[in-house]
């Protein structure tokens, strides 16, 4: 076969029985794939949609080269991006991506450090911090770093990645080694969406509850005060479905969330986002609140309403 030949041309579909000869892809295309996907998922914060994008792509030649992609993209964004690569890294493995995978990915990311370091001047201090947070994550095995410092005498980054691992609550330190992340930890955000959707469904102050969404800082995780919000309404409406009053909590949940995406507060993908993970959960929900397919439904419906149209969004 060709090497130039089309990606479709050059393989054949397992599901028509027939064999496939090498990767879906090319290394390049591959690349693009997983860079469009880690981008998404630094809005959505969703690991299980980058795994199944890995997935569906059916490259595992090209696998190590996600370690070096994922990294390397994040080392000129923020603490917050280089924060979920980490923890994207301990979700990818071992599978699709294999112990092997793992160690020649990062394996490729040394090698790669001079050219790194050309675009991000502090390149080796933030690949030895994800090496050191890795061996603690159990992505790689602690023996790595001992065979790195063997094969690459004097290589700083190594040197770094190994201190930072035997000094004094070093387990500690690394699991916050890029800092607080999203501005607080996800059970204290939980804690406080909770807080603020219970105030606001007393006081139906929209303006209010937009502010204290505002202060949590958290555009990227707004899909859970949705999901949150949802439940909480449908807790409250579900306790005597005939005798809801006309402004029920639903109506209310349904009003708040109209209002954020008409003030960019939360972007529609968002609320889409809450949605569905609450459709994935409706059986549990329904085992609390048996008319919850109901009210998910009736939800849905209200919100419609309650969005902007797209000949507002036009305007």
């Amino acid at each position: 076969l060709g090497s130039h030949e089309d990606p479709v041309t050059r393989n054949f579909l397992e599901t028509e029985g027939k064999a496939v000869y090498g990767p879906m892809l090319t290394l390049s295309e591959f690349k693009l794939q997983v860079q469009d996907s880690l981008l998404e998922y630094f809005d959505s914060c969703d690991t299980d949609e980058v795994i199944q994008s890995i997935e569906e792509l059916q490259c595992k030649e090209h696998h190590p080269e996600v370690v070096k992609k994922i990294i390397s993209v994040s080392l000129d964004k923020n603490p917050r991006e280089r924060e979920l690569v980490s923890r994207l890294l301990t979700c990818l493995h071992p599978t699709p991506l294999s112990d092997s995978d793992m160690e020649t990915g990062f394996n490729i990311l040394l090698d790669s450090l001079d050219d790194l370091s050309t675009d991000v001047p502090d390149a080796r201090t933030m690949v030895a911090n994800f090496l050191a947070r890795a061996v603690v994550d159990e992505v790689l095995p602690p023996a790595y770093l001992s065979e790195q410092n063997n094969s690459r005498p004097g290589e700083p980054v190594i040197e770094k990645a190994i201190s930072l691992l035997t000094r004094e609550h070093s387990t500690a330190r690394l699991e916050r080694v890029w800092g607080p992340g999203d501005g607080r930890p996800v059970d204290e955000l939980k804690v406080a969406m909770d807080q603020l959707l219970q105030e606001y469904l007393l006081s139906r102050e929209l303006d209010e509850c937009a502010r204290c969404v505002k202060e949590l800082d958290s555009a990227h995780y707004m899909h859970e005060l949705v999901k949150r919000g949802v439940k909480i309404a449908m807790e409250e409406d579900g306790k005597d479905v005939e005798t809801q009053h006309q402004k029920s909590s639903m109506d209310a949940m349904a009003a708040l969330f109209g209002f954020l995406v008409k003030n960019a507060i939360i972007s529609e993908y968002q609320v889409a986002k809450g949605v569905d993970r609450l459709h994935r959960i409706l059986d549990d929900l329904q085992l609390d609140v048996p008319a919850a397919p109901t009210l998910l439904r009736d939800f849905e419906e209200m919100l419609k309403e309650e969005l902007p149209s797209h000949d507002e969004k036009k305007e």
